[in-house]
């Protein structure tokens, strides 16, 4: 299940890659470079830090498969930008459960357990963006984006601990991170800006 579960973020993942180059007036081959670095920025990152090798990624075909015919089809059916956020939020909501999910199995602190289920959800979004000229990233501009993942990686670890079913921990989890990714977009919520917190 969990590697359904990731197969389905990484896609997203590489649909927001496709959108945002598309977006930045990329070429298609230039879609399929934010595609990849989104898909598995974070999870790369994530492995480098807990000393896993090979990497992930290296060693499963189907994963990469995946990346490859959801760029393609998603440059066939390209959409506009609030299709991006929406996209991107599932991706977010997915892989930062399955980070979250790998730093509790490497037996890490609590809180390591947190900063890599946020670094494994944002760093794929944080290198899009810089690959197709949006910078600082979209994550520094007042997104609720990392907290939203740092929400969602918190209520996984805590119903973990509580013993709480895998399915119903993941559920939840990834449900609040997709619920506030979604709330931020449609309401428009943002974080206050450091110049108004020293108001």
């Amino acid at each position: 299940m969990l590697h359904a579960l990731y197969l389905l973020g990484i896609a997203a993942f590489a649909a927001s890659g496709v959108l945002a180059a598309h977006r930045a007036g990329m070429d298609p081959f230039g879609g399929l470079v934010p595609a990849f670095a989104a898909a598995i920025s974070g999870g790369t990152l994530r492995d480098l830090v807990l000393g896993r090798h090979p990497l992930y990624w290296t060693h499963d075909r189907l994963l990469l498969t995946v990346i490859a015919s959801v760029a393609v089809a998603t440059m066939l059916h390209l959409r506009r930008r609030r299709t991006l956020m929406v996209v991107d939020a599932v991706g977010l909501a997915v892989v930062t459960v399955i980070g979250a999910r790998a730093a509790i199995d490497a037996h890490v602190t609590s809180v390591a357990v947190l900063i890599l289920a946020v670094l494994t959800g944002v760093t794929g979004e944080v290198v899009r963006d810089v690959l197709c000229g949006e910078f600082p990233p979209l994550l520094l501009h007042e997104e609720v984006y990392a907290t939203a993942a740092l929400a969602g990686a918190a209520a996984y670890l805590a119903l973990h601990t509580a013993g709480v079913p895998d399915t119903a921990d993941i559920a939840v989890s990834a449900g609040l991170v997709f619920a506030l990714r979604m709330a931020a977009v449609f309401r428009d919520l943002h974080l206050p800006r450091l110049r108004h917190l020293a108001d």
